[in-house]
């Protein structure tokens, strides 16, 4: 079943500094009815301006995967920890009991565009964890790159919960299969494909369930990512 989610029906935010696109009820926008995808809380398109971003705030019993689409990210915690990251590098932290950290775009003239997911993790006051991984352009061109996993996955960036995230940027077709009780959300970031004959352009999303696997068909050069995870219901 593909259940396809323009980006125009989506909640949108604009304070300003930050225009964002909520793909799930998050801030001022409140959907009953759109709470989340699985295990999947958020996923948040966020285009910060130039020396803005996020002050110091807390989080707990949440994974948060930061994916750097465009400019750069500087990150500080309550742990320690302080980085700058760049287009197609991912930031990851397992809040646990508590953790608190700020976004910042420093860059003096380029915008920032940022997905943040938030993955709801298998039980609450789980360790905290961080880190984050540089990934090049060509681990993700016409294949499959494995940014995230569970524990006992494959990917530099493990998180607690049963997830795999993969990105791709291609301009050929792929096919992924989607293993037997699993169920899939999907993004186009940039382009235009055909994702299993329904196009999607970029901003838009989709919701796969009751597939064995998702064919990306590229319209034009396109920059995808999706989110593999327990399915809700069994087909």
């Amino acid at each position: 079943m593909l259940k396809k989610l323009p980006k125009e029906n989506m909640g949108t935010s604009d304070l300003g500094w930050l225009q964002s696109r909520f793909h799930f009820s998050f801030a001022e926008y409140r959907n009953p009815k759109n709470i989340n995808f699985g295990c999947l809380r958020v996923l948040n398109d966020d285009l910060i301006h130039p020396e803005t971003g996020f002050g110091t705030h807390p989080h707990s019993n949440m994974e948060i995967i930061s994916y750097i689409v465009d400019g750069e990210i500087t990150h500080k915690d309550s742990m320690g920890n302080s980085e700058t990251l760049r287009r197609g590098e991912v930031q990851y932290l397992s809040a646990g009991d508590g953790i608190y950290h700020s976004e910042k775009n420093l860059h003096k003239s380029k915008d920032l565009r940022l997905l943040q997911m938030w993955i709801i993790p298998p039980k609450a006051g789980l360790p905290r964890l961080y880190g984050s991984h540089k990934y090049e352009e060509a681990q993700r061109y016409n294949k499959f790159l494995n940014i995230v996993s569970s524990q006992d996955g494959n990917s530099p960036i493990k998180i607690y919960q049963d997830v795999n995230i993969y990105v791709s940027e291609l301009d050929k077709e792929l096919e992924f299969e989607i293993k037997k009780d699993r169920q899939v959300y999907f993004m186009q970031i940039e382009g235009c494909a055909n994702i299993n004959g329904v196009t999607l352009d970029f901003g838009d999303a989709m919701e796969i369930t009751c597939e064995d696997k998702i064919t990306i068909s590229p319209v034009t050069k396109s920059h995808v990512l999706f989110i593999d995870m327990p399915a809700d219901l069994t087909c």
